[in-house]
């Protein structure tokens, strides 16, 4: 079994859409065929109006897989806050050879938003408090491979690490008027990188309370290297909780596997960084067999968009485990 994931980068299809999509598709099809997975996560998904109705089709997506093994799986797709359809960008996909039985998105359920009182906002600017809440939701999938148990995966992309806005502290979309308001909208970010990720753990901890042989794959885009924050609270290591007893239940991070020159999914400044992460439970650890990340044609995501006149590709690399 193959199973990947991969950031396509704000797939969609004009008006919206910088580039047209015959040209995107140019450069990812190759990259999904390459990857040949039974099982493939993506992420920045957009979504469009579908003609003479206010329902959202993936018609971008749909187009990108037409002609490709992958034209006909079994989809799974998140919804939007109000749970109907899509949401307009960055939907989560998750596309499998074989059946799905349920899927559904996970948004705030076992977190709570988090209340936060902004101290940079400005005064006229209603800086009276309101919710942090995650940017979009994660996609649970269960899936019937056949082999007598079933597979649990859990699509995500955290927040990128870019500042939240804050009230009154914004001169132009990338040009803050203080320090002070950037690092207050940075520190939120953060806040829900992390608390995102405490929403999977215990998402996951209530999958292995269930049955702890149960199989578990954590995917997708993390926004944060190995031993950062949201990869400590997704693991779990023993080393953290200090109790041996619960190592059974700690998440493995099947990337490191990959040899140290290799590891890396994203280029920017010149920093080669592994963002792109697959993770599984200790059961599935022992049917793993291998992992290759897809990183030769990556572009410097700083340099293309400062650069490039309207990229084409996406500046994130394909990541592919295979199980036995």
């Amino acid at each position: 079994m193959r199973l990947a994931t991969f950031n396509l980068e704000s797939l969609d299809l004009a008006p919206r859409a910088p580039r047209p999509i015959e040209a995107r598709i140019a450069l990812l099809r190759p990259e999904l065929e390459r990857a040949a997975a039974d099982i493939l996560c993506l992420q920045e998904v957009n979504s469009q109006h579908a003609p003479g109705s206010q329902e959202r089709t993936l018609a971008a997506l749909d187009q990108l897989l037409e002609g490709t093994p992958y034209a006909a799986f079994a989809r799974a797709v998140s919804t939007s806050p109000s749970g109907h359809g899509p949401a307009d960008v960055h939907n989560l996909v998750t596309l499998s050879r074989w059946p799905i039985r349920t899927s559904r998105s996970v948004r705030h359920e076992l977190i709570p938003a988090i209340r936060y009182n902004p101290v940079t906002a400005g005064p006229q600017e209603g800086a009276d408090g309101g919710e942090v809440a995650f940017d979009r939701p994660v996609l649970l999938t269960t899936i019937d491979t056949g082999a007598g148990s079933i597979l649990n995966i859990i699509n995500c992309h955290l927040r990128a690490p870019l500042a939240s806005t804050i009230p009154g502290q914004k001169q132009a979309p990338f040009v803050w008027k203080s320090i002070s308001g950037w690092a207050e909208g940075f520190c939120i970010s953060s806040i829900k990188r992390n608390a995102q990720a405490l929403e999977v753990r215990l998402l996951a901890d209530r999958l292995l309370e269930d049955d702890q042989q149960a199989a578990v794959v954590v995917a997708g885009d993390f926004n944060a290297e190995d031993y950062e924050s949201p990869l400590r609270i997704l693991v779990g290591a023993e080393q953290d909780t200090g109790n041996g007893s619960l190592a059974a239940a700690s998440l493995i991070v099947l990337d490191r596997a990959i040899p140290a020159d290799r590891r890396f999914s994203v280029v920017h400044q010149g920093r080669p960084q592994m963002l792109d992460h697959i993770l599984c439970s200790r059961s599935l650890y022992g049917k793993f067999r291998g992992i290759t990340v897809h990183n030769e044609a990556l572009s410097d995501e700083a340099v293309g968009y400062a650069r490039v006149d309207r990229p084409v590709g996406s500046y994130h690399a394909c990541v592919v485990a295979e199980f036995d």
